[in-house]
């Protein structure tokens, strides 16, 4: 049996990841995910005044800074127990909103399709057809995407002043309040994004695309012409036929946080979240008690089992040449591993579509991706009702100052759903203080190393079984990380470079 080690370094935007596969006779038999750069943010915020995190947390990504800032004020808000006006949640809404608009497209076809593009595919009867659409910087969605995506972060500057790194969420509200003016420049942008969307990635109007329900009913539209020819058609017809289908089903439990805050009621959520058990096929209620993070195998200063994250801690200590590898920690939903994204999110959420095509194929990286596209539909809805219930008053207040008195120790949580899936603060306030901060990313969910029990985590999963026709260009990996829109996507896209290998007898 040949036996050969690949160690597949990539980058991400808040570190460094690598991927080491194990293949026998070209089969991955075993794979771990490295985070091979400590981040820290969790020791940067210890004794700093609780604002800090306001300020300093949306710097963990250069892509979803506004995620980031939404769940830290929503866990001071908790922990100084603040109510928050209508319209500062619309508001917040719509740019978390814009942001993922931003993110869904650019992953899409800036990140995933490009691996299309790979010499091997040449003799495929759509390779033509797709490199005019997702050859990097030369096909033409490619080069839309680049426009449209930079266009949708326009909104976030309406209220935020600048995209990334903003800081207008503040515990009570916002900074800015809504105005004829903005509410036309915001509602152009998304005019612009939706003409685009319809005309190019679906082929179709967004109702239509929206009252798909079934798996038989997106197949038989795959077969019209004008879906056939969008982008989303030219890249559905692609990855099935590389049989992407059949690939990286992964752990089949799934956890969403429910997306955006429902304005009235800021406790709950506009599209509802919970947990998917893979093994029953039910979806309970959400319970973030269940939220635990193992690090017997990553290089943190050891504790026994799980910890809940506002008890967690996260101590560096590296560890080279034992069985620890990673600086990612491995949380678990209860002792579940899970997968995370637009996928749970719509799945948990209700979606006919996704529901049905999840009950015919299973979770695979093609319907991962597929979903994130499917998303942007949704994200268009809400956006535009957002700006519609913010158009009937303007006089109402988009904050609700607190005094200093308000700013009590004590602890809070924030829960939301970034573009990438599941992310969570959790911030313990003692003598004025934070005590105590961390934070539990969608990438670490997905890219999460085995835990205290030995289970691999959900892309360590998703790997073993895949067969890779060519070590030296391992293409068959780079469609199943990519779908899952790992952090590192930002700065590299390609694989042929910075390999290791270690051939073993």
């Amino acid at each position: 049996m040949a036996k050969i080690e690949l160690n597949l370094s990539l980058n991400r935007v808040e570190g460094d990841l690598e991927i080491a596969v194990e293949l026998e006779d070209g089969v991955v038999s075993q794979a771990r995910t490295v985070g091979t750069l400590y981040r820290g943010f969790e020791q940067i915020m210890l004794g700093r005044a609780p604002r800090d995190g306001l300020v300093i947390t949306p710097r963990v990504c250069g892509i979803c800074g506004t995620a980031h800032l939404y769940s830290a004020v929503l866990a001071l808000e908790q922990a100084w127990q603040l109510p928050v006006p209508p319209n500062a949640v619309r508001i917040r809404n719509l740019c978390l909103i814009a942001e993922g608009i931003q993110n869904d497209l650019r992953q899409t076809f800036l990140f995933f399709t490009p691996d299309f593009c790979n010499p091997r595919y040449i003799d495929r009867p759509w390779f033509a057809e797709l490199m005019d659409a997702f050859e990097p910087f030369r096909g033409s969605v490619y080069r839309q995407t680049l426009a449209l995506s930079r266009k949708a972060v326009e909104i976030v500057a309406q209220f935020g002043g600048q995209w990334p790194h903003s800081s207008y969420m503040l515990p009570g509200g916002v900074t800015t309040p809504p105005d004829l003016r903005r509410i036309i420049a915001c509602r152009a942008v998304l005019d612009e994004i939706q003409r685009w969307y319809e005309q190019t990635v679906i082929g179709a109007g967004l109702d239509d695309w929206l009252a798909l329900d079934s798996a038989d009913a997106y197949f038989s539209w795959l077969e019209t012409p004008a879906h056939a020819a969008s982008a989303l058609g030219l890249l559905s017809r692609s990855a099935r036929g590389l049989g992407l289908q059949r690939m990286a089903a992964g752990t089949p439990h799934m956890l969403s946080y429910g997306a955006w805050c429902d304005p009235e009621q800021p406790q709950d959520r506009l599209v509802p979240g919970g947990f998917f058990d893979g093994d029953s096929g039910q979806i309970a209620p959400l319970d973030q008690r269940m939220i635990n993070e193992h690090v017997r195998h990553s290089w943190f200063k050891p504790y026994p089992g799980g910890l809940h994250p506002s008890n967690g801690e996260t101590i560096p200590d590296f560890q080279p040449n034992s069985d620890r590898y990673t600086w990612a920690k491995a949380p678990r939903y209860g002792d579940r591993a899970v997968q995370t994204g637009p996928l749970a999110e719509l799945l948990i959420g209700g979606d006919a579509l996704i529901e049905s095509l999840h009950a015919l194929e299973g979770g695979n990286a093609w319907l991962r991706q597929f979903a994130r596209v499917r998303r942007i539909a949704y994200e268009l809805v809400c956006a535009r009702r957002m700006l519609d219930e913010l158009s009937v008053d303007f006089s109402q207040p988009h904050i609700f100052n607190p005094g200093k008195s308000a700013e009590v120790d004590g602890e809070g949580f924030g829960l939301i759903m970034a573009a990438r899936g599941a992310l969570g603060h959790w911030v313990k306030i003692k003598d004025g203080a934070i005590a105590r901060y961390q934070i539990v990313t969608p990438t670490a969910w997905n890219a999460s190393p085995r835990d205290s029990n030995g289970l691999p985590g959900h892309w360590e999963q998703s790997l073993v079984g895949v067969a890779v026709q060519d070590p030296e260009d391992p293409i068959e990996i780079g469609h199943i990380i990519r779908s899952h829109d790992p952090c590192l996507v930002c700065t590299v896209h390609m694989l042929d470079t910075g390999k290791k290998r270690h051939f073993a007898p």
